[in-house]
């Protein structure tokens, strides 16, 4: 694998894709060159389509020899993107996710195999975390409003804190049911929903003999097959500018995800509140800008990058470190670049730049 790093910021190349995008902007789009839609070649064509689903910009793009198969593959990706939607979400009454945060408090709740699995996993990553990681942030959590510039007050911030703690889920295997240990609990997959959604969109495009294709929801993305012969070209950008990028990542066959405290926030008197939050504290770190992480499958990727961010540098990169096939890029408060050893020798041994 190559890796470019530039030495200063840079502006990205019209159309490099580029993880970390915000909301409502692809984190990895079409490749400079490409139509936005269907580009002719010799053999096949590329294709793909954009839209916004489980509150952020959804893209597909692959390639095929046959035009329908290209569009029945889009279809199911999306329609896999509203299933998870309608299913996870916190902000709809109907779903699964909903009717756990309104009944688990009083009864233990039956739910179906594919949350059970993974609120199961979200009880690994806090565990290998130390407790960063954390679906029931969400008794905080949902006390800001981003858009309005809404925080807590400190006597309800501390109140909500007593909700939180990933040992107040009761999980039954045998029976598949949850259960919170208390009132006021409430749970949200957030974490790593969208990183579930792109592995199962990946799957549908192998099973329909898909070989190269990018899907990508927000800052989360699986990069499959190449581009016909040369590598994907993913540009992470900068947490202060999203016109410019602090490193070009050639990948194929990989998942990447970045959280940064750009995403959602605002600032008051000098301080920024964002959606990344210190289950321990109730509130956004500020150490680091963002971190993107390198792995298997998207549900990791996602879920480390959280982990990574609110443990912090030196915490964040011992746990990458551990991890075999993970990687990651770090630009810490000062805007410096920090990434794990496998980046770091990649760079190294293909002449790329690895200064910070």
């Amino acid at each position: 694998m190559r890796l470019t790093l530039p030495t200063q910021r840079s502006r990205a190349p019209a159309g490099l894709p580029a993880a970390g995008a915000r909301a409502g902007l692809p984190a990895v789009g079409v490749h400079a060159g490409l139509p936005a839609v269907v580009a002719m070649a010799e053999r096949g064509q590329w294709v793909s389509r954009d839209e916004a689903i489980m509150g952020t910009a959804i893209h597909v793009e692959l390639w095929s020899e046959d035009v329908a198969l290209a569009q029945r593959a889009i279809d199911a990706v999306m329609a896999e993107m509203h299933r998870i939607d309608r299913l996870m979400s916190p902000f709809k009454p109907e779903s699964e996710l909903s009717l756990v945060n309104r009944e688990a408090a009083r009864r233990a709740v039956p739910i179906g195999a594919e949350m059970f699995g993974l609120i199961e996993r979200s009880l690994v990553f806090s565990r290998l975390s130390d407790g960063a990681f954390d679906i029931t942030y969400a008794g905080v959590g949902h006390l800001y409003d981003y858009r309005q510039g809404i925080a807590p007050d400190a006597a309800t911030l501390q109140r909500a804190c007593q909700t939180v703690g990933w040992q107040r889920l009761a999980l039954d295997a045998k029976a598949r049911t949850i259960r919170f240990a208390r009132d006021g609990v409430r749970i949200d997959l957030g974490g790593f929903a969208k990183g579930h959604a792109v592995d199962n969109s990946i799957a549908i495009l192998k099973r329909l003999g898909i070989a190269h294709a990018v899907v990508a929801a927000g800052g989360d993305s699986h990069v499959m097959g190449d581009r016909r012969g040369r590598p994907w070209s993913i540009a992470i950008r900068d947490p202060r500018d999203q016109k410019r990028v602090v490193a070009v990542l050639p990948l194929h066959d990989t998942s990447i995800s970045t959280s940064g405290d750009y995403e959602r926030f605002f600032e008051r008197d000098g301080v920024r509140h964002h959606h990344l939050i210190d289950p321990k504290t109730g509130t956004s770190p500020s150490a680091l800008h963002s971190v993107t992480i390198l792995a298997a499958d998207g549900l990791t990727s996602e879920a480390l990058s959280k982990c990574v961010f609110l443990m912090g540098l030196a915490g964040g990169l011992r746990l990458v470190e551990s991890l075999p096939g993970v990687d990651a890029v770090v630009v810490d408060a000062t805007g410096t670049l920090h990434f794990s050893s496998g980046l770091a020798a990649a760079g190294r041994s293909d002449g790329g730049d690895t200064r910070q």
